[in-house]
């Protein structure tokens, strides 16, 4: 079984519980009325028309590419989030090297920017400060943290685009709190949509943080994240609390927002948590396991 957060640059602790996310499955094609009948009376599956998962104007292709688009974009922002609740100090951090930079082989996604040309750019508005004064076509001297070991470089600049004053180096990065290590999630090709963001974020915590979240428990859940840490409502919720319990949850995290989708709808022995953020959520399930009380929906 491949592990689906894989951790760089410092050794992951034994975990002693389950932390799962949950997806639907989407099945697409003609339905007849004995067909949709039959899906109806299923508790486990629900038959919707074709224009509410892929709206009039959009192909399939173009909406598994937004749901492509949206996963990748939960990962970032549940490591943002997990990063920030374990105490990591803010920074900036290369998200991607443009395949035509100058930088491409210099500089790697996970590389922490710490300063340029000696001066600090400890946050994203610095970093731009500091190029808008660089001249285009020299080097500039950068020195980066790579999974946790300091190093120096020398970056080539460009000319940055028309309309805008000094240099770039030819990548995208991303401020907020970093870590000395890189984290890898898989799942990007199997499933979409931002709505494992939140047990991610958990997943991540559970790894390398100091608290074992679990306790031993299978716990389950879903919600969107920010990179503050808010956690959102998602879809399909009845259906996921359903998979959840017959895969052995007995805990099941679920954004407050979808707090009237989940009353009436709980499986049996299913204890539903709710949360709203990834703080609370961390503090409910150090809750559960000293035997205190938790907000339900």
């Amino acid at each position: 079984k491949d592990d689906v957060i894989l951790i760089k640059g410092t050794t992951p602790k034994t975990t002693t519980g389950h932390l799962n996310l949950t997806t639907v499955d989407v099945s697409t094609g003609d339905v007849n009325m004995l067909e949709a009948l039959w899906g109806w009376l299923q508790h486990d599956r629900v038959v919707v028309p074709h224009d509410s998962i892929y709206p009039p104007g959009q192909s399939q292709q173009q909406v598994d590419q937004q749901d492509h688009a949206d996963f990748v974009g939960s990962q970032d922002n549940a490591q943002a989030a997990a990063f920030c609740e374990l105490g990591y100090p803010q920074g900036v951090s290369i998200v991607s090297v443009s395949t035509d930079s100058k930088a491409k082989g210099v500089l790697q996604a996970g590389d922490q920017i710490v300063t340029v040309n000696g001066t600090d750019v400890g946050s994203i508005d610095k970093l731009s400060k500091v190029l808008e004064a660089a001249t285009p076509e020299t080097n500039a001297t950068v020195d980066i943290k790579r999974d946790g070991s300091p190093m120096t470089v020398s970056v080539p600049l460009v000319a940055a685009p028309k309309g805008s004053k000094g240099a770039r180096m030819g990548v995208t990065v991303a401020g907020g709190c970093v870590a000395p290590f890189q984290v890898d999630l898989g799942l990007a090709d199997q499933i979409g949509g931002p709505s494992a963001g939140m047990m991610f974020a958990l997943g991540i915590m559970d790894k390398v943080g100091d608290t074992d979240l679990t306790y031993g428990r299978f716990i389950a859940g879903t919600g969107t994240i920010d990179a503050s840490g808010n956690v959102g409502a998602i879809g399909g919720i009845q259906l996921k609390m359903i998979a959840a319990r017959r895969a052995g949850a007995t805990v099941f995290l679920a954004p407050s927002g979808n707090c009237g989708d989940v009353r009436g709808n709980v499986p049996k022995g299913l204890d539903v948590v709710e949360v709203t953020t990834l703080h609370e959520a961390v503090r409910d399930l150090q809750a559960i396991h000293a035997g205190s009380a938790v907000p339900h929906c």
